[in-house]
C-alpha cells in the first residue's frame, strides 16, 4: 500500500515501564538486549540525555502525556489522589479534538490517561507460582487487533501502548530467562542476595517472584536484561505490523521510558525509587520518515514535558489556545539549539518523599521526611567525578549545597508565582498509603511501616527453598 501524506500522521507511543537507558544496546550497553530497537534507532533520531524529572510512574506519565511540569499538573505522588486538573489537557484530548481516533492499552485509571476513545487492558504482572510471565506478548495479543481496527479507519489515530516489561516481576519466558546468565544462581557461597532479602519492606514481594533460594544478584539483573530483550522482540511485531499495513511511512513512532530502575544500586534493590541516575535517565527515540532524520543522536538535555510539543510540531498541529511548559525538540534535532534546560528540578514521591536540583556537574537531593533506607537528609554528588553517585559530599562541600539549594528554591518560587499553584511535593499527606500516618517522623518508623508483597505466599516459597 503506498504511503499517503494527505492527512495528519498517525502516532504510536510506546511507553516502556522501568526501562533503564543504560541497559539498552543502542545506548551502549555491553549486552545485546535491544537488537530490534537498535535497528529502529538507525531509522530514527535518538536522544541521549532525556530525563524523567518526576519519579515515579504516575507523575512521569503526567508530564509525558501533557507537556507540563509538576507544578502545572500538580501530580507528584505514585498514589495521586483524585483526577488530573481539569485545566490541563492530555495529548489524547488534544488529538481527539483534531480528529484522531485514540486508544490506550494498559494504562487505565491513571490520572493522565484521560481522554482516550477506547481503553484496553491486559495481564501485565506475574509471580513465581504463576510461572514465566508473557507480559509483552499479552500486550501484543490485544494491541495488534486494535491496530488493525485503527488502520481501517479514515481518521488518523493515536495508539498508546504501556509496556510492563521490564517492570518487576522480572519473569521473562524462555529462552530469555537464561540468555544473559550461565552460572549457578543457587551457589551458597554467593552472599550477594542476603541484603536484598533482609530488606523487610520488600522481601515478601521479592520472595513472591524470585526463585526460592536464589543467592546471586547477577542472576536477578540478568532476568531484568532478559525482560528487556523479550520486550524488544515483542515490539518488533508492532514495527512489522505497521510495515505490513502500509502505515510505517505515515506514522510517528516514539519509544520512551517513564523512569528507569535501580537494580543493585544505592540499596534501592530492584525497584524504581530514589533520585539517582539509574531512575532519572530514560530512553527517547523518534521515527518519522522524511520528517525526523535517520541515524541522528542528539546530545542536548530534554525532559518528558518536551514530548507533547514535539509530537504536535511534527503533526503540524498549531493551536493558539495551548501553552506548554515543555518545548519542541525539533530545533535541537535540526541543530538550531544545543540543549534545553541543563539544570532542573527533580522530585520523588514513591517510597520516599524527596526533591532536588540537578546540573550537568552536580546533583542535590533533599529529603522532606526521613526515609526507610536511613539515608542522610541531604546528599550531594559530583556527577563528573563520581557518575555512580557513591560519595556523598554534602558535609564536605557546604557552599555547593547552599548554592544549589538557593537555585532550587528560586525555581520553586518562580514556578509557584507563574502557575499560581503550590509546589505539590510539599503537601502530600498519606502519600505512602499507610493509614493513620501523614508523614514519617523517623526512618525506623518508615522502615517498620512500609511493605509490599504477599507474606503467606512468600513463606510458602521460602519454606520450599529450605
Amino acid at each position: 500500500m503506498p504511503a499517503r501524506r494527505n492527512r495528519k500522521p498517525n502516532i504510536v507511543l510506546l511507553g516502556i515501564d522501568s526501562l533503564r537507558r543504560d541497559h539498552m544496546s543502542c545506548y551502549g550497553y555491553h549486552r545485546l538486549t535491544t537488537p530490534h530497537i537498535d535497528r529502529f534507532a538507525q531509522e530514527s533520531t535518538l536522544f541521549e540525555q532525556t530525563f524523567s524529572a518526576y519519579i515515579p510512574t504516575t507523575s512521569a506519565y503526567a508530564s509525558m502525556l501533557t507537556g507540563q511540569d509538576v507544578f502545572t499538573t500538580q501530580v507528584v505522588a505514585l498514589r495521586h489522589k483524585g483526577p488530573l486538573r481539569a485545566e490541563v489537557k492530555t495529548l489524547a484530548e488534544i488529538l481527539r479534538e483534531e480528529g484522531y481516533a485514540t486508544t490506550c492499552v494498559g494504562f487505565t485509571g491513571n490520572p493522565s490517561s484521560r481522554g482516550f476513545d477506547k481503553y484496553i487492558d491486559y495481564a501485565g504482572w506475574g509471580s513465581w507460582n504463576e510461572g514465566r510471565s508473557p507480559k509483552a506478548q499479552n500486550l501484543n495479543d490485544v494491541a495488534l487487533p486494535e491496530l488493525d481496527r485503527l488502520a481501517r479507519k479514515r481518521d488518523p489515530f493515536f495508539l498508546f501502548l504501556r509496556h510492563m516489561d521490564p517492570h518487576s516481576p522480572y519473569l521473562p519466558p524462555a529462552p530469555f530467562e537464561r540468555m544473559f546468565y550461565h552460572g549457578n544462581e543457587f551457589d551458597k557461597r554467593n552472599k550477594s542476595m542476603e541484603p536484598v532479602m533482609a530488606f523487610k519492606p520488600f522481601r515478601d514481594f521479592f520472595a513472591s517472584w524470585m526463585p526460592p533460594g536464589v543467592t546471586d544478584k547477577d542472576y536477578i539483573i540478568a532476568q531484568y536484561d532478559g525482560a528487556v530483550a523479550y520486550m524488544d522482540a515483542a515490539i518488533r511485531s508492532i514495527f512489522t505490523a505497521l510495515e505490513a499495513r502500509g502505515l510505517a511511512e505515515d506514522t510517528i513512532v516514539v519509544i520512551n521510558g517513564d523512569h528507569g530502575e535501580t537494580l543493585y544500586d544505592h540499596d534501592c534493590y530492584f525497584d524504581h525509587h530514589g533520585l539517582y541516575e539509574p531512575t532519572l535517565v530514560v530512553p527517547l527515540i523518534i521515527r518519522y520518515p522524511g520528517k525526523v532524520p535517520a541515524g541522528v543522536r542528539v546530545k542536548g538535555y530534554n525532559q518528558h514535558k518536551d514530548l507533547v510539543p514535539t509530537l504536535l510540531d511534527l503533526a503540524e498541529i498549531r493551536r493558539d489556545d495551548l501553552r506548554f511548559d515543555g518545548r519542541s525538540l525539533l530545533p535541537m534535532v535540526r541543530g538550531e539549539v544545543a540543549s534545553h534546560e541543563s539544570e532542573f528540578y527533580i522530585t520523588e514521591c514513591t517510597w520516599m518523599r524527596k526533591h532536588g536540583w540537578r546540573t550537568p556537574n552536580w546533583k542535590l537531593i533533599v529529603a522532606l521526611e526521613p526515609d526507610f533506607h536511613f539515608k542522610p537528609p541531604v546528599e550531594l554528588y559530583n556527577l563528573f567525578e563520581d557518575p555512580e553517585e557513591t560519595v556523598n559530599l554534602a558535609e564536605s562541600q557546604p557552599e555547593i549545597v547552599a548554592e544549589l539549594t538557593r537555585r532550587m528554591h528560586a525555581w520553586i518560587a518562580q514556578r509557584e508565582a507563574e502557575t499560581g499553584l503550590p509546589n505539590p511535593i510539599y503537601n502530600q499527606p498519606g502519600w505512602h498509603g499507610a493509614e493513620g500516618i501523614d508523614y514519617f517522623t523517623s526512618s525506623q518508623q518508615a522502615y517498620d511501616t512500609l511493605h509490599i508483597g504477599d507474606p503467606a505466599q512468600a513463606a510458602r516459597l521460602q519454606s520450599r527453598s529450605r
